[in-house]
């Protein structure tokens, strides 16, 4: 192998460990401002690792994917008002639409007390669904 290939090689290879690490840095920096969201009320609980998520009586209504994309859950009134707001569209999941979740766009995870109103929506609305029984870890 000749020293021209070797040095190509390890420049795509920094390249790509440098993209990882952005890419790394900016997920910790939004379960960051996520976990400062979910901090603005005290009865909201965070649970899970790689998807960071709430729920309350079984029912989920906030979820960070991937610990990048953040989804919350609105009465179709206040879905259809965000949706129109801020020009952003239906959380999707793994290619399914979660039809009663909005993606919240980037620039708005960073204004907490602006997002604390719809986490505040949220909360209250999953607290009138039916409640799903949890299932325990053994």
């Amino acid at each position: 192998m000749s020293s021209a290939v070797r040095r190509r090689q390890m420049v795509t290879t920094k390249k790509a460990i440098k993209k990882a690490a952005t890419k790394a840095a900016g997920a910790t920096d939004k379960v960051a401002l996520y976990d400062k969201l979910i901090a603005t009320r005290a009865e909201i609980e965070r649970k899970g690792d790689a998807n960071p998520y709430t729920a309350v009586n079984g029912n989920m209504f906030t979820i960070l994917l991937g610990s990048e994309r953040l989804g919350i859950r609105l009465p179709e009134e206040e879905r259809a008002k965000f949706l129109k707001k801020y020009g952003t569209t239906l959380l999707e999941a793994y290619g399914a639409v979660m039809k009663e979740y909005v993606a919240v766009p980037d620039a708005l995870l960073g204004k907490t007390k602006e997002l604390a109103r719809y986490l505040d929506m949220s909360f209250e609305y999953a607290g009138t669904l039916k409640p799903k029984p949890t299932v325990k870890k053994k």
